[in-house]
Parts: structure tokens; sequence; C-alpha cells
């Protein structure tokens, strides 16, 4: 059961302290707190765990600063809509609004490799109105023997260039929770330029200690990539660990299924179920056509079928697209034969922000 309370009500409140008067008769409940940064206000929801069937639903609703109550009906407990159309779908951060409603392009390094390359790329991001990215300082690899990522060293001088370049969020992917303070640290120590988002990549998925030590931080909101090998319900679980843990700030990302079956793309693209995934959580959806493409081929046509691939999940209703691009591709030193060239930057976002409206136009048409 959910209690999600009247807007700006907190723990000090008469009305809260009604609710927690009323919840302590009941022994076998346990109650979780979670706050959620709306728009221009703070939302309050109390999770209720152990045996809710003991509740008396209306009772409850008819308490000082109860708004509405909900009854769980499915699996993920706090990303899940139940439902209910009302609830928050999103989040804000470093004055950016992130919902199942808006759109952004996060363009960039899949992996740091040196300032000039970092610098070249923010440039033209900011010189196309682009104020998101996206740049690897760890990067887990196959091969032992493969570059790692620059790690620590290279987070400050990417957070001033970004900083400089108009960048307000970076998606950026841990391997440790150490990690996390790393980045943390550089933040505050370059006195906030910027903001990370923290990407769990697909490898990770199932990392539950990692996933519930990103979700114990709630600073620093979260792109979580699907499982490349699992089903999407258990990498829907596996979001849920971040926010049980109290980080319900998570961005949900396809990026391809492992298989033969998608060959010769590196893997099968699975866009079609980002609608899906919108109607069973509250969380934003991410494609990544760079991953589960994995190369340049072109159509006959003449468009990038990576760039065909982002289109269908954005037309479908996505809300993000992560795509990897390189001042020189040959000599990136991961994931270079996948990354479009930096002249393709504004054809490609012209592209997309056609398809986002086309996506507008449809929601128009079947409303009618």
């Amino acid at each position: 059961m959910i209690i999600v309370l009247k807007p700006n009500i907190d723990s000090t409140s008469s009305g809260y302290q009604q609710i927690t008067d009323y919840l302590d008769r009941f022994s076998e409940v346990q109650i979780q707190t979670h706050q959620v940064q709306g728009h221009q206000q703070i939302l309050t929801e109390l999770y209720l765990l152990g045996n809710t069937k003991q509740l008396d639903q209306d009772e409850i609703s008819g308490l000082e600063g109860v708004d509405r109550v909900i009854r769980i009906s499915e699996e993920y407990r706090i990303l899940g809509r139940h439902q209910d159309q009302q609830r928050l779908a999103g989040f804000s951060y470093n004055g950016i609004d992130f919902s199942q409603d808006n759109f952004h392009v996060f363009a960039g390094l899949c992996a740091v490799d040196n300032r000039e390359n970092v610098a070249t790329t923010m440039r033209a991001l900011q010189s196309h109105g682009q104020i998101c990215t996206r740049m690897g300082a760890y990067k887990p690899r196959t091969n032992p023997y493969s570059f790692q990522g620059h790690g620590k060293e290279c987070l400050p001088w990417v957070f001033e260039l970004a900083g400089q370049h108009g960048i307000k969020v970076i998606a950026m992917e841990i391997t440790h929770e150490d990690q996390i303070i790393e980045i943390q640290t550089a933040l505050k120590e370059t006195g906030y330029p910027t903001g990370v988002m923290l990407q769990i990549g697909t490898r990770n998925t199932q990392n539950f200690e990692l996933l519930k030590a990103v979700g114990r931080q709630t600073e620093l909101p979260v792109l979580f990539k699907r499982g490349y090998g699992v089903s999407l319900n258990e990498s829907l679980n596996a979001a849920e660990y971040l926010a049980s843990e109290g980080n319900s700030s998570v961005i949900f990302c396809l990026r391809g299924m492992k298989g033969e079956g998608g060959a010769p793309h590196r893997n099968l693209v699975d866009f079609a179920q980002v609608p899906l995934i919108k109607r069973l959580t509250r969380m934003p959806v991410c494609v990544d056509p760079s991953h589960s493409v994995g190369g340049r081929g072109r159509a006959p046509d003449g468009i990038l079928e990576c760039v065909h691939a982002a289109a269908q999940g954005i037309v479908a209703g996505a809300n993000m697209v992560l795509v990897d691009f390189h001042p020189n591709p040959s000599a990136a030193l991961v994931d270079g034969p996948q990354a479009m060239l930096m002249d393709e930057l504004p054809r490609f976002l012209d592209d997309m922000a056609a398809c986002h409206e086309f996506y507008k136009s449809r929601i128009t048409t079947w409303s009618e």
C-alpha cells in the first residue's frame, strides 16, 4: 500500500504525525518514506510493507495530510505505476526535468580519451543548443587488457569543461561504489560546474550490492541499463533495488538484447518495449541505439541504421536517447566503429527532434 501525502507535507507537520500515530497501531506494518522532487514542490509517499490487508483504505484516506491511498497491484512497489495516472512520473535534476512526457539527447564519448576530444565534443554540443552529454570515465571491458577508462584522474577537467560549455548533466557509468564518492568529491572540489547521472551498465544490472549503494545516495539520479541477457521483468525488479534504498530518480534504458537473433547488429534491438515500460512504471525511458546496432551500417536510403533504430524508439515514446559521437572514431579507445561523426550531429539532432514532434502528433491523433 502507498500513501501519497498532500504537497509539501513533511515529518514536522501535524498531518504527518496523525498518520504515523495511526499506523503505529499495526505492529506488522513497516513504513518507508520516499520524497520526490517535482517541478515546483516536494511530494512525499509512504510505502507500507508487511501485513497491509488489515488496513482500512477509506479510513486512511480520511486522515489529515493524505492526498490518496493506492493499493499495490503489481511488482515494482516504488517505481511501478499501479494503475494510478496521477503519480508523479519523473524528477528534476540540476534545473532539467526528466519525465515520461519530455525528451533529451545525451550525445558524447563512450569513453573519455583525451582533453582535446572532450572539449571538441562539448563545443559542438553547445553550438547546437545541447545541455546533456555522455562521458565514460570508468569502462568495464570484456578483455582485461583493454582500456578501462581514465577513472577519477579525468573527472576534474571533464567537469570543468562541461561547465565552460553549458553542459548541465553528464551520464557517466560506474562499476564500483567507491566511484560514487570519487564523482561526488570531484564535483564538490570543482564547484559543481555540472551534474552527473550515474549509469548502471548492462553488466551490472544484477550487481545488487552496487545497486543498493547507488540507491542509498539521493544526490545523483541514475540511468539504469537493461541487462542484455535477462528478462525485462528481472531488469525492472533490479531497478527497484535503487528505489527501495531511497533513490527513485531513475531512468530505464533499453540497449538491445544479446543473442544471434540480432545479427549482424551487435544486439537485438528491443525498442518496441518503450511503451510497455511506460505503462508498467513511472520511469522515463531511454534508448541506446549505438550499443544496440553497434556499427555504422547505412541503409539503402542513405540513413545510418543506428539513426533508424533511434527514430523507432523515439516515435514509440522514448524520453531520452544515449548515443555515441567522437571527433575521430578510428582513434577512439572504446567502441569507435559504432560512433557517429561530429559533422553528423546537426542532422541527427534535427531528425530526433522531428521524431519527437511526430510522436506528440500521434498522441493527438489517438486521443480524438
